[in-house]
């Protein structure tokens, strides 16, 4: 019945119905009765519709909470799975779902590409591999036809612009995004403000391990950034740099970062701006994973209409 909707091809269903086109026609005395919508073609149909998600480091804490949003999303479903880890065990079962997805895990991006490409579906590539993987990632997803959402730590800016000018050249969306926090996003917007109106700045950053970032981290890298170039020359009366134990100077205007990391701390950012009398903290906590979910499914619908690079996810809020 369901291979007859699909194609909609007319057929009968015992003596009392016929589907034609994706709806079921009740026949009484040979007239026609009420029409029902075929359920089986209508879910064909928004089948193909959907965006074929693959998960690049799938096995990873962040790829298997993805494998999780965007099995619940609507509009997208989990394609593929790439990983070193777990491989050939089923996606669905390793993120504990009700029931497996039938996607095992592959330790062969170009294999999984070239599967997906198949169905002329829109695809996307969610890569949370490795800065030093990123590059032939996305070339090998363009190649497929395929936008990709990378959000890797440490990548370098020549990576970067290397990136946005083969997008540029095979009119291919990729979005590259530091964070896909929408707190965090808000953090950074709320620290321009601020910055117009306050002379002195340091930001104090926590993290339970080291293992999974670089420091400062992207975060506050982005934030000092951000804050920087506006014509304010921060912390004037204490500008210097030879001291290490008054955190790092990240850019040229005097923004400084302190980094913590010790185990049990929660992923903290908070930005000080500060005149005598006064002090104006704006301060961030992730706790879990699920947090950065919600813009991981914006990044996921946004990118499918790029041809080009686009670098934070902040240009979509």
């Amino acid at each position: 019945m369901a291979a007859a909707a699909a194609a909609a091809l007319s057929c009968k269903f015992h003596i009392w119905y016929s589907c034609k086109n994706g709806e079921i026609t009740r026949v009484k005395g040979g007239r026609a009765g009420s029409i029902i919508k075929c359920g089986m073609a209508a879910a064909q149909s928004n089948n193909n519709k959907n965006i074929k998600v693959i998960i690049n480091g799938a096995a990873k804490v962040i790829g298997k909470a993805a494998v999780v949003a965007v099995n619940k999303a609507r509009g997208m479903e989990v394609a593929g799975a790439v990983d070193s880890h777990l491989v050939g065990e089923d996606i669905g079962k390793v993120c504990e779902l009700e029931e497996p997805l039938e996607v095992p895990i592959i330790n062969d991006l170009t294999m999984v590409l070239a599967s997906i490409s198949q169905s002329n579906a829109t695809g996307v590539v969610l890569d949370f591999t490795d800065a030093s993987t990123v590059y032939e990632n996305v070339k090998q997803a363009a190649a497929f036809g395929m936008r990709s959402v990378v959000h890797v730590p440490g990548i370098k800016q020549d990576t970067v612009m290397g990136l946005s000018a083969f997008c540029e050249k095979a009119s291919m969306g990729c979005l590259v995004a530091p964070t896909l926090s929408i707190g965090s996003i808000l953090v950074q917007q709320a620290a321009i403000s601020a910055s117009f109106h306050y002379n002195n700045v340091e930001i104090v950053e926590s993290r339970s391990t080291s293992a999974i970032t670089d420091f400062p981290s992207q975060d506050a890298v982005q934030i000092a950034n951000n804050i920087s170039n506006l014509g304010q020359m921060y912390n004037r009366e204490d500008i210097s740099a030879e001291t290490p134990a008054r955190g790092q100077i990240v850019g040229e205007d005097g923004v400084r970062v302190h980094s913590l990391v010790l185990p049990g701390l929660p992923s903290t950012t908070t930005v000080y701006f500060s005149r005598p009398g006064e002090v104006y903290t704006l301060k961030h906590d992730i706790t879990d994973v699920q947090c950065l979910m919600p813009g991981l499914l914006l990044a996921i619908r946004k990118v499918v209409r790029l041809k080009n690079l686009v670098y934070g996810l902040e240009k979509f809020l």
